[in-house]
């Protein structure tokens, strides 16, 4: 049987383990992180890390129950929701990777925005920023993106659940705010977005990257501020209609600490192009 490769989720270097070590735990050479190995030949859905077509990196989320909302606005009470098993991407969705598709698809370009300035011009990202999360997209530009790889947007109850980690803390890292840990209005400098990999230190217990700062992140449900009042306890999709999608984790804009709560909601009209939207993917395995 061939070694079994893989991504550590919190440093994304790539790994290889033989056979005879598939079930138990072992230390990433790179960044140290104790890494819990799947038993079998880490296929899907048993791994815990997969590989998307666009080289996006996703870790699986198990299936259970947590607490969605913190109760700190009034459209996020908190609520116990049971999602079944998902698989969500690492890190966000790069121009580099968006790039592909729009030379692949010939889908438009994010060279466009509503407000403030786009980071392509002409139809190219510069060079510098190819790592750095896409923005400048719509919702309709992220679900022909994630439709492109054969993958979809979070739901909500999916995104929060991955941003919380099985500890429930209010910020992926923890539940005390830290400007440091995240890319925000207190630490951009003269810059806006950082680079996916950038702020490792605020990364989730799950693993995931930068589900606070950077980018406010398409999700896939309509808003309603009072879904939380009458919504399914199993798999929540969101409202069934509405004017603006959910947009979480805040982005290089803000520095005021409530946006950056893991269950903090927020809003776009799905046609919108900003300088501080992105993405990222998840797989379902049905």
């Amino acid at each position: 049987m061939s070694d079994y490769k893989f991504r550590c989720p919190r440093c994304l270097q790539s790994l290889a383990a033989p056979p005879e070590l598939m079930g138990h735990a072992i230390d990433c050479p790179s960044c140290g992180d104790r890494i819990q190995l799947p038993q079998g030949n880490g296929s899907l859905p048993g791994a815990d890390l997969a590989e998307a077509k666009d080289g996006s990196v996703l870790v699986r989320i198990p299936a259970g129950d947590f607490e969605m909302g913190d109760g700190l606005d009034d459209d996020c009470p908190k609520h116990r929701v049971d999602v079944s098993e998902y698989w969500i991407a690492v890190a966000c969705v790069t121009n580099r990777q968006y790039a592909r598709f729009v030379k692949e698809t010939k889908h438009r370009a994010p060279d466009q925005a509503d407000t403030g300035n786009p980071v392509w011009r002409k139809k190219k990202c510069p060079d510098a920023l190819l790592d750095h999360p896409v923005v400048c997209v719509s919702w309709h530009d992220a679900v022909a993106y994630a439709q492109w790889v054969g993958l979809r947007l979070p739901s909500e109850a999916q995104w929060e659940k991955a941003a919380r980690g099985p500890q429930g803390w209010v910020f992926p890292w923890g539940d005390a705010w830290n400007p440091k840990h995240c890319r925000n209005g207190s630490n951009k400098g003269a810059g806006t977005t950082a680079a996916v990999r950038d702020y490792p230190e605020g990364a989730g217990g799950y693993g995931t990257h930068q589900q606070a700062g950077n980018v406010w992140e398409w999700c896939a449900d309509w808003y309603d501020g009072s879904y939380y009042e009458n919504s399914p306890v199993k798999d929540p999709v969101g409202a069934p209609n509405g004017t603006i999608r959910v947009g979480r984790g805040g982005s290089w804009c803000e520095d005021d600490a409530t946006g950056f709560r893991a269950a903090f909601r927020n809003g776009n009209v799905p046609a919108a192009r900003a300088p501080y939207l992105g993405f990222r993917l998840v797989a379902i395995h049905e």
